[in-house]
């Protein structure tokens, strides 16, 4: 009898799909490019592996024989998690609150890992690319109208308080 490759491959992560890894991945890739060519907390890296445990996570939990776990109960978890993750990347400089859009990038990255656990590939590419529109548009629209850069949404160019000169003797 012969060996395929491919049947071994698909068999060594299971219950995981090849399908399902290979989607997080992208998902978290089309995010995370985005992220790190604007210089932001969440990079390739980061989200490709937020997307992919959020993944892992919910095919371990849908593997459990005797309907011991409820999903449900592991996506709640997941939540929780994910929202602890994001506050460690909002910070405050200067009086201003920085991060908190990587912090909801991070969240949908688990949303999509949450979805093509529960086998909706499509779709959570499909979110992937809102993500990125959302991102873009909106900071293509803020660029646009002044009015829309005020307040919290201004855009910091430097330093708010400059270096005092050490006092004369």
């Amino acid at each position: 009898m012969a060996v395929n490759f491919i049947d071994v491959a698909a068999l060594s992560i299971a219950p995981l799909k090849w399908a399902g890894v290979l989607s997080t991945i992208a998902a978290g890739a089309i995010i995370g490019l985005e992220r790190q060519i604007r210089g932001k907390p969440i990079g390739i890296r980061t989200a490709a592996l937020i997307c992919l445990g959020t993944y892992v996570f919910m095919a371990m939990a849908a593997s459990v024989e005797n309907g011991v776990t409820d999903p449900s109960r592991v996506i709640g978890q997941i939540i929780t998690g994910i929202g602890f993750l994001g506050a460690g990347v909002i910070l405050s400089r200067d009086g201003m609150v920085m991060g908190v859009t990587s912090a909801a990038a991070i969240w949908v990255l688990a949303a999509i890992g949450v979805m093509i656990g529960l086998d909706k590939y499509g779709p959570a590419l499909l979110i992937a690319l809102i993500v990125v529109g959302i991102l873009v548009g909106v900071d293509v629209l803020e660029n646009s109208f002044h009015s829309l850069r005020k307040g919290v949404h201004q855009k910091i160019t430097g330093r708010r308080y400059q270096k005092k000169p050490p006092p004369e003797k």
